[in-house]
């Protein structure tokens, strides 16, 4: 069964260290767009500034924002890890090509580039592929929901 296999995950504390540290990572960055919250815009400006200023289509915005924002509550709570975190992958593999690849490697932490480089998005992306292959790990609902179908 494929819901079975994408949630199935092993009860270790490597994968849960993994999935808490992209949702809590991840959470204020999707707070600030759904939200407001931490000098956010919140939804609609969010997808204003996307559509507007960035020149992205609306349904690209609406897909950053959710994924963000929920994808990082969902994986605080270990419910459908490996498909937020593919989700995310991809989000973030495109955030590079769109917005960081012209800056470097470097974040840009003093200044002085006209961006921010890719290194918080390659990580982002290694964590989230953890995640992918390893599963949710301890404490996952996906855990409980692998259980209630074995019933």
């Amino acid at each position: 069964m494929m819901i079975k296999r994408m949630l199935n995950t092993d009860s270790n504390w490597g994968a849960l260290i993994a999935r808490l540290t992209l949702g809590i990572v991840l959470f204020p960055h999707g707070a600030q767009k759904m939200l407001g919250w931490f000098g956010g815009y919140g939804f609609e400006s969010t997808v204003d500034v996307f559509m507007n200023q960035m020149h992205l289509p609306w349904f690209v915005a609406f897909a950053v924002i959710i994924i963000e924002f929920y994808g990082s509550v969902f994986l605080i709570l270990g419910l459908g890890s490996r498909i937020w975190s593919l989700a995310i992958i991809g989000l973030f593999t495109g955030i590079i090509y769109t917005t960081h690849l012209d800056h470097g490697f470097f974040m840009n932490w003093f200044g002085n580039q006209a961006g921010e480089g890719y290194e918080y998005a390659l990580l982002i992306i290694g964590i989230a592929l953890a995640v992918l292959i390893n599963g949710g790990g301890k404490y996952a609902v996906d855990t409980r929901i692998v259980k209630l179908i074995n019933k």
